[in-house]
């Protein structure tokens, strides 16, 4: 297993249409999937800091305590949602690297999103997709890419050619129609508690398009499988954006990311031991739980890898911890790891490209790459 430092190398300071689903394929057994989560996916909430002296207290009534969530080491525990990852990460097979961002400090999704799909170091300074551009370095890329999605990807965007396919399906309510709701009914002493009622019983907060994230992926997995289909994926999974109603918002967002993990590791079969699955969101969300049972847009959050060839047992984390002086600004979790850093290296690692070089023509200004976090 490798050691504390090297996992650390690279640490620095209405309707919806369903998640898209984005196919790439090229001259190699090692399959890569990559899980686009939009909206700031709450890194606190999901890999949760329970012996933080500063989280209870910060997180009120969303703490969820060490006897609720399942226990990952002496710091850390998983969202009771994500029973199926838990499992992979008693196997060995998943991770989580926590306090972790991309270049970008403030806090506009459109902007924030174009890094993470770019690999920029500030928004909109590169027009293509870093997987279409990690796509180019594999062998045999061109004209092997399908993405499922009324449009292509942003990531997925660039020289080598990727086709699209829109699936067919009906949409649902999306979760930003559901916080305008909330919003409005946040000052009706009798409205608003009806109204998280309704969204707790009903499950609209996750009705648009994670309800068909364990469905994309398992259509991901039966081409992944394949031996001549394609080897690099990526999901997009809406939603995320927890500003009210967080609790019941978020446990079926990541039940249905559970399952979507779960549905990966069930559909590739033998292909599992040679695949690295990341999950990733643009930013993450403050620490402090707002008037309305969420929370704002944040910095730091986590990432999960899983997949047969992650080294995985493990949070990965130079924790900074909660504590009012700890903070970004006073407000966010502050970002200890690079997210670039880290998927420079595990792809590099993952894939036999040298990271160093991925980083240069992937991820502009990233830390030194991430070792250690997939099998060799």
């Amino acid at each position: 297993m490798p050691s504390r430092r090297s996992f650390l190398a690279g640490a620095g300071a209405a309707l919806l249409l369903p998640p898209q689903l984005a196919l790439a394929a090229a001259a190699t057994d090692r399959r890569f999937v990559f899980l686009l989560l939009r909206g700031a996916m709450d890194g606190v909430g999901t890999v949760i800091p329970y012996a933080d002296p500063g989280y209870a207290a910060a997180r009120r009534q969303l703490a969820i305590g060490a006897g609720e969530a399942i226990k990952l080491d002496g710091m850390f525990a998983l969202h009771p949602a994500m029973t199926r990852t838990a499992q992979l990460y008693r196997g060995g097979e998943a991770l989580f690297v926590h306090a972790a961002a991309t270049p970008y400090r403030d806090r506009s999704h459109f902007d924030a999103q174009n890094l993470l799909e770019t690999g920029a170091a500030t928004p909109h300074a590169l027009r293509s997709g870093w997987m279409n551009r990690l796509l180019a370095m594999l062998p045999d890329a061109d004209d092997r890419g399908l993405a499922l999605s009324p449009a292509l990807p942003l990531i997925a965007q660039g020289q080598v050619p990727v086709t699209t396919h829109a699936p067919s399906a009906l949409p649902g309510v999306t979760p930003d129609l559901v916080a305008r709701v909330g919003r409005l009914y946040g000052d009706d002493m009798l409205l608003q508690p009806l109204w998280q009622k309704a969204v707790a019983a009903h499950g609209l907060d996750a009705g648009g398009a994670a309800a068909g994230l364990p469905a994309l992926a398992k259509l991901a997995a039966s081409f992944l499988a394949k031996p001549d289909g394609p080897r690099l994926a990526v999901i997009e999974s809406d939603g995320w954006d927890t500003h009210a109603g967080q609790a019941a918002r978020l446990n079926n967002q990541l039940g249905k990311l559970d399952e979507a993990i779960g549905a990966l590791r069930d559909g590739l079969g033998a292909a599992w031991a040679d695949t690295l699955v990341i999950a990733a969101t643009e930013f993450g969300r403050t620490v402090a739980v707002n008037g309305t049972g969420g929370t704002d847009h944040g910095t730091g959050s986590a990432a999960i890898l899983a997949g047969g060839a992650v080294r995985g047992g493990t949070v990965v984390a130079d924790w900074p911890g909660l504590g009012a002086a700890a903070l970004h600004e006073g407000r966010d979790l502050r970002p200890t790891a690079d997210l670039y850093a880290m998927l420079a290296g595990s792809l590099g690692e993952h894939l036999r490209l040298e990271p160093v070089h991925l980083s240069r023509e992937l991820f502009k200004g990233s830390a030194r790459p991430m070792e250690g976090l997939v099998r060799a």
